[in-house]
């Protein structure tokens, strides 16, 4: 799975031609989250509560 970005360790990753909806992962240790990309969602997993602020934190930086 290609990575677009590490920081913190967080580790942010996507598929080509994943599922619906668009998401991308964001590993951080042992966990693993699936966010939506239009509403910041989480689709399935879970991170600590701060890192999942970062990983939601990179989607809107990144998007500028």
């Amino acid at each position: 799975m290609p990575e677009l970005c590490r920081f913190f360790g967080i580790i942010i990753r996507m598929y080509y031609n994943d599922h619906d909806p668009p998401h991308f992962h964001a590993v951080y240790g042992e966990n693993e989250v699936l966010i939506e990309i239009d509403t910041l969602a989480v689709v399935r997993g879970e991170l600590p509560r701060r890192a999942l602020a970062l990983a939601g934190r990179w989607k809107t930086i990144s998007a500028l």
